[in-house]
């Protein structure tokens, strides 16, 4: 019987040619001194913020409102939850 090709018995002809890779040393960074690097960086940063969606003033303001009412809400809860925990524990001890 024969193996498929790319079976894990017989190994596929690149892998039996493929030779080690040499390490690189320094790469890219060594080759630029930090105020270039740090140019560079300070490019990515305003390209990446040119890619984010901003929200209009419309959603802006939804967003805000709603965050407002969640944030409302839940200092009631915790207002209540801790009212009870208060009263039930000086019931308990006196």
């Amino acid at each position: 019987m024969t193996d498929a090709v790319g079976s894990i018995d017989t190994p596929d002809a690149q892998d039996e040619v493929s030779e080690p890779k040499k390490a690189r040393k320094g790469g890219k960074r060594a080759k630029k001194g930090p105020l270039k690097r740090l140019a560079i960086f300070y490019r990515q940063i305003i390209a990446e913020l040119r890619k984010v969606v901003w929200p209009t003033r419309n959603q802006l303001t939804s967003y805000t409102t709603v965050v407002i009412f969640f944030v409302a809400i839940m200092i009631a809860v915790v207002t209540v939850i801790d009212y009870g925990l208060n009263h039930a524990a000086k019931y308990v001890f006196g």
